[in-house]
C-alpha cells in the first residue's frame, strides 16, 4: 500500500518566519516506527533551506552534509525527517560495512532460510530517506555500487533470484562525513578514506558548522529547563561564557587556513550539553565547572592540551572559575 502525501506549511512545520502558501512534501502517517522522535530544534534558516530544496526535488542527486564533529549533521535532517513524517533509514558506516550489508542477507527465519531486505532496499521500496552516516569511514570500491541508484535505476538483487525494486519517488540518499570525500589532511579523523570522484560527483554538498551563540544559547537553555533549572540572570551569564569557552576551543582546533589547528580535541554542541547537564548534576562539588568540564570532554585530552582548555575556561569565567 503507497504511503499518503500531505503538504507542510513550511513556518509552522519548522518555527521559521516564511509565507504561508510555501508548502513542501510530507507524509500522512505520522505513527511509521521509523520517524525518528521529534526534539526541541532550532533550524538555521540556510541549512533548511538546502533539505528541503534537495528533498522536494533531488534532480538526480544525493545529498552530502560535511562539517566537524558534533555540528548536527544528522540532528538536523532527523528533525526535519519528524516533522514532515517521513521515515529514515540509517546506517552508521565502517571500514568493512559492505554493499551487500546494505541492500540485504539471508537469515534464518521461523527454522527457513529467508531474504531479508537491509535498509537500502527498503528506502528504495518504501520511499524513505537513508542517511548513511560517517560514509567517508567505507571502502569506495563498495560505495560505488550505489551510483545507479542515485541516478534512479532500479535496484536489482541477484541473491534474492534477481528481485527487481524499482525506486519509490519519495526515496532519498542522503551521507554525512567530517571530511568532504577527500580524506582527512588534519589527522584528527581516524580511518577516513579518499572517496571515487565519479561517486562524489553525484552528491550536491552542504557545510553544517556549529550553530550561532544565540542559537547555541536557546540549546542550553533548554537543556536546564528540561532538568528544572530555572534560567535567571546568573545562568543566562553562566551559559554565555560556557559558549565563550567552546568557540574558543573550536577555533584552537580548527586552525586557520595556512595550519592545523593547535587541539586535537573540540567542544560540539553535544558536548557543551554535556557540559552543561553534568555542571548541574555535580553542582556541589568543588569547582563545579572545572570538575564538569573534565568529565564532558578534557579527560580525554592530552594533560598539556587539558591544562590549556582549562586556562581558556578560567581566563573567560575569572572570578567565578575558582581553584
Amino acid at each position: 500500500m503507497t504511503a499518503q502525501t500531505k503538504k507542510f506549511a513550511i513556518g509552522s512545520t519548522f518555527g521559521i518566519v516564511a509565507p504561508a502558501a510555501m508548502t513542501v512534501d510530507g507524509f500522512e502517517d505520522a505513527l511509521h516506527p521509523l520517524i525518528p522522535a521529534n526534539k526541541e530544534y532550532v533550524f538555521r534558516n540556510e541549512h533548511l533551506r538546502d533539505i528541503l530544496a534537495f528533498i522536494t526535488n533531488p534532480l538526480g542527486d544525493a545529498l552530502y552534509l560535511t562539517g566537524p564533529t558534533g555540528s548536527g549533521k544528522t540532528s538536523l535532517i532527523c528533525q526535519v525527517a519528524s516533522r514532515l513524517n517521513w521515515p529514515v533509514n540509517q546506517v552508521t558506516c565502517h571500514g568493512r560495512l559492505e554493499l551487500n550489508d546494505l541492500i540485504g542477507q539471508f537469515m534464518l527465519v521461523n527454522g527457513s532460510m529467508s531474504f531479508m531486505q537491509g535498509p537500502l532496499a527498503q528506502a528504495v521500496r518504501d520511499g524513505h530517506l537513508l542517511i548513511l552516516n560517517e560514509i567517508d569511514l567505507m571502502d569506495p570500491s563498495e560505495l560505488a555500487g550505489l551510483n545507479d541508484i542515485i541516478e534512479g535505476q532500479p535496484l536489482v538483487i541477484p541473491q534474492n533470484g534477481g528481485e527487481v525494486i524499482k525506486p519509490h519517488p519519495k526515496f532519498r540518499l542522503i551521507a554525512t562525513g567530517n571530511s568532504a570525500g577527500q580524506g582527512d589532511q588534519s589527522g584528527l579523523y581516524q580511518g577516513i578514506m579518499q572517496q571515487n570522484l565519479a561517486f562524489l560527483d553525484r552528491f550536491r554538498l552542504m557545510e553544517v558548522g556549529y550553530p550561532e551563540a544565540s542559537i547555541e544559547k536557546s540549546i542550553l537553555q533548554a537543556a536546564l529547563v528540561s532538568m528544572g533549572i530555572s534560567v535567571d540572570a546568573v545562568m543566562e551569564n553562566l551559559t554565555e561564557k560556557m559558549i565563550e569557552v567552546a568557540n574558543e576551543i573550536r577555533r584552537l582546533f580548527v586552525g586557520g587556513s595556512d595550519s592545523s589547528g593547535e587541539l586535537s580535541v573540540t567542544m560540539s554542541t553535544r558536548t557543551l550539553v554535556r557540559w552543561t547537564n553534568l555542571m548541574i548534576a555535580y553542582k556541589r562539588a568543588p569547582n563545579a565547572l572545572a570538575y564538569s568540564l573534565d568529565r564532558a570532554l578534557t579527560l580525554r585530552a592530552e594533560p598539556t592540551q587539558r591544562e590549556a582548555i582549562h586556562r581558556i575556561a578560567k581566563d573567560v569565567f575569572g572570578d567565578a572559575w575558582g581553584e
